[in-house]
């Protein structure tokens, strides 16, 4: 017989995995950080800096005692973590280097003819001439290649010879991020950035579809096939689908996810000790989180808006009369349950955390327990962003969109 999951019972499992059940104050040090990171599987990294940048808001979220140094330390000292590229940009636990290895080799063909004929050149003996640079000459920037007049608006279309160059061994696996400098990346050859140990490990193109699979199903609780393969976008999903149908009754479960609105279950699978993760899961703590719009918990959108109810989408790239929110909108976490979202900025001349606009979900009262919840977690946003206080600007609370 399958086993049917209830909704709240999926979420609650699921905050548990991403570590939005355990205390946000229990104090960790840089192990702590390095294990959390484990547990998520990666942190999106994204340059965005209205408030703090993605990374670290992820990490803050589940920890309040979390410094940004420490994130640092282990990438730049220790090299217990690397950066490179899952569905975007990202900080992963340096064991996992081997599996990326198969990422590369895929990378390589994949922008091979995308990005050795860049704006009809052939870049070709650019890749060369740069990776020579960085051999021989060892930690290299974007601009030790790329005139400051050669340079354009950022935007990847723009990027010039050296940066495409770059990009293209960085994501091949041939080069790797050392260190950034005022967020921009410094690379040095792959074998000087990452331990021994990992670098010079193999393993096989099997085992690595079964560790990509297994380990994104461990990190998720449930999931389709469709969702495993997107977790860690490492392998396609026709080998995560061909996986489950192999382990399926084996090492994995099949099961049906029951809607609260009573509809049709939905079909998909779990980790085999499924049962036992749902009765060790707590209730999350009922403080409010400000999370981040690259939240592990939203990155995959339909599958937020399946769990939570809530439909979010960045609106960066919107021009700004056709926004909904805002440029750059937090959503807000209480308990199991997203209940609003939250556009700020820190107004870093004046030491301030400004609230621009609150905009609570259909349904959310704004009473005074949450109001109070919520301004205890935007004071706790300001002292992690070294503001000396909260500004709530003139008509912060807005009316439910839609």
């Amino acid at each position: 017989m399958t086993l049917t999951i209830a909704s709240a019972d999926l979420r609650r499992v699921f905050l548990h995995l991403q570590g939005l059940s355990d205390q946000p104050g229990r104090r960790i040090d840089r192990n702590g950080v390095h294990e959390m990171i484990d547990r998520l599987g990666f942190v999106q990294v994204d340059s965005i800096n209205t408030v703090t940048r993605a990374h670290h808001q992820i990490l803050f979220s589940r920890n309040q005692t979390y410094r940004e140094d420490q994130l640092t330390g282990l990438l730049e000292r220790d090299r217990a973590l690397f950066e490179n590229w899952t569905h975007d940009a990202s900080i992963i636990p340096a064991a996992a280097y081997p599996y990326w290895r198969h990422r590369f080799a895929r990378e390589q063909k994949r922008l091979k003819a995308r990005w050795t004929n860049w704006h009809g050149h052939d870049f070709h003996d650019e890749i060369e001439r740069v990776h020579a640079h960085v051999r021989d000459n060892g930690p290299s920037r974007a601009r030790d290649f790329d005139s400051e007049r050669d340079r354009k608006e950022p935007g990847w279309w723009n990027w010039q010879p050296g940066k495409t160059a770059l990009e293209y061994l960085w994501r091949c696996g041939e080069i790797a991020v050392t260190a950034r400098e005022n967020f921009a990346k410094i690379y040095d050859l792959s074998e000087r950035v990452i331990p021994s140990g990992h670098f010079g490990q193999q393993v096989s193109q099997a085992d690595f579809i079964d560790w990509a699979c297994r380990s994104a199903l461990e990190k998720l609780g449930v999931a389709t096939h469709g969702e495993i393969a997107a977790f860690y976008d490492l392998v396609t999903p026709d080998e995560a689908k061909a996986w489950c149908t192999q382990e399926k009754g084996r090492s994995i479960l099949p099961v049906e996810i029951a809607t609260e609105a009573g509809g049709k279950p939905r079909a998909a699978f779990a980790r085999a000790d499924i049962r036992e993760v749902i009765d060790a899961a707590p209730e999350p703590p009922a403080r409010m989180r400000v999370l981040s719009p690259f939240d592990p918990v939203l990155r995959d959108r339909k599958r937020a808006e399946r769990l939570f109810g809530f439909a979010y989408r960045i609106e960066v790239f919107v021009p700004a009369p056709k926004r909904t929110y805002g440029y750059y909108v937090f959503p807000l976490l209480e308990k199991d349950r997203l209940v609003g979202r939250v556009d700020m900025i820190c107004r870093r001349a004046e030491g301030v955390l400004e609230v621009t606009a609150f905009w609570p979900e259909k349904g959310v009262r704004l009473g005074e327990g949450r109001l109070a919840r919520l301004e205890a977690e935007l004071a706790r946003m300001a002292r992690f962003t070294g503001m000396d206080r909260v500004r709530l600007a003139d008509g912060w609370r807005r009316d439910p969109a839609g």
